[in-house]
């Protein structure tokens, strides 16, 4: 490309092959180039907490030109790194007026406003880039998969465990069959470590002056502003955030969801210790995910625990469970992954694997996770936890919130996306969205 090419040219040529796919052992990553209308222009939503880190990454694959926060004490703190950028503090203004100037977005705002944000940028052809949960609802999950496919833009969600060679050789043990045929999953989590399992507050608190709580609010049903909610302890409000499971399910979960293809569970049922008044997501849970015959592979089942649940712990072979991890159990073993990412793994029991052979790499190794996302903006190949991908995992993920939340045991219809023995989960599938923030309801 030229340094005469213009923005429009080079934005036209992304969209056009930016969706391309990755190949088994491909490692042919795109060039860097110096040339200025080369350089991604990178809009970021959100840019404290891990919204400092995603810009900070932005920065470094390209240039940031606008950053937009609701709290401008987090959005001036940023913005002395980035002087060039134009702030804001409404995502929307941002991308109407900058359109023609932004080439990718960041998303790193509270659940309940990825969707928002995301598929308002994405209709416009730029590249998204957003945070884990991918959405608030199994709906949104939906669209901003076909969204990313209809405007042919690149897409990456942030669970950087998907771009650890250890968790790409994991996945490779479980397909080639190394541990045998599944018939289990157990993933587990440290969360919540924010207060959950609690009322709506009753005193009322003075906004403070550098905090725009109808943004903070977004699509979100109106309420008087509190402490409690803002920053970070939203994740336990069921208005806000997606809970524990949401929080952590799309890393630890993601590489036996790859391997194993766990997709459109069959049932999800769910024990908890309660929610509260329909504001907080309960203390603890367990859920139980059935899974269908998928290909050459089997049923099997899934189970997720938080708040201090865990497997029992006879399945990890005499080794320690720590706090978050998963365990795969096959007919010929088990392979056991103790960190959130499943960057770490070994298989058990350690006497049955001695002198194991690997199978050979049939995954490409990432050059880094944001890395991946900017080589997909400038044509390359797709990264690897893309919408195609994310979106359906993250609809795994969440239909755990929806048993959660109905309590009672669901049976989905992954196809017309319904809870065949509970109409009445529509409302926790698909969600209203306060006036100014709604998300279309087809691509």
């Amino acid at each position: 490309m030229s340094q005469k090419s213009t923005r429009r040219d080079f934005m036209k040529h992304t969209s056009a092959i930016g969706a391309a796919v990755w190949v088994s052992g491909s490692n042919a990553w795109a060039q860097d180039s110096q040339s200025p209308n080369e350089k991604l222009n990178f809009a970021c939503i959100g840019v404290e907490g891990k919204g400092s880190s995603d810009t900070d990454d932005a920065g470094s694959h390209g240039n940031v030109v606008a950053l937009c926060d609701i709290d401008e004490n987090r959005l001036n703190k940023k913005a002395t790194k980035f002087p060039k950028a134009k702030k804001y503090t409404d995502y929307r203004k941002m991308l109407e007026e900058m359109e023609k100037e932004i080439d990718a977005v960041t998303v790193s705002t509270p659940d309940h406003s990825h969707a928002p944000a995301s598929i308002m940028a994405m209709r416009m052809g730029k590249h998204c880039f957003c945070q884990k949960p991918l959405t608030y609802t199994v709906q949104e999950a939906r669209l901003m998969r076909l969204t990313a496919e209809k405007y042919k833009v690149a897409s990456q969600m942030g669970n950087q465990g998907t771009s650890e060679a250890g968790l790409r050789e994991a996945v490779e043990v479980v397909r080639s069959g190394g541990i045998g045929a599944v018939k289990e999953v157990h993933v587990w989590t440290n969360r919540p470590i924010w207060p959950q399992g609690e009322g709506r507050p009753k005193e009322v608190v003075d906004v403070p002056k550098t905090l725009h709580w109808d943004l903070f609010l977004g699509p979100a049903p109106e309420r008087p502003y509190n402490p409690v909610y803002q920053p970070f302890k939203w994740r336990g409000w069921i208005d806000f955030g997606t809970g524990a499971l949401g929080d952590m399910a799309c890393h630890t979960m993601n590489m036996a969801v790859m391997a194993l293809d766990l997709f459109d569970p069959l049932t999800v049922e769910a024990e908890s210790s309660g929610i509260v008044e329909n504001e907080t997501y309960p203390k603890s849970s367990k859920i139980r995910y059935e899974f269908g015959a998928r290909g050459s592979r089997g049923p099997l089942t899934m189970y997720w625990y938080d708040g201090g649940n865990r497997p029992d712990a006879a399945l990890s072979f005499g080794e320690k469970v720590p706090d978050s991890g998963s365990l795969i159990v096959g007919e010929k073993g088990t392979l056991f992954s103790p960190s959130d990412y499943g960057a770490q793994y070994s298989l058990l029991p350690k006497s049955s694997f001695e002198g194991y052979k690997k199978p050979e790499p049939t995954l490409p190794r990432s050059p880094g996770h944001f890395k991946e996302f900017q080589i997909a903006c400038k044509g390359g190949v797709a990264a690897m936890s893309n919408f195609n991908y994310a979106g359906r995992l993250t609809e795994t993920v969440l239909l755990g919130n929806v048993a959660l939340r109905l309590g009672k045991k669901i049976e989905w219809d992954a196809e017309t996306m319904t809870v065949k023995n509970a109409p009445e989960a529509e409302s926790l599938i698909k969600r209203n969205y306060r006036a100014g923030f709604a998300v279309p309801s087809n691509v």
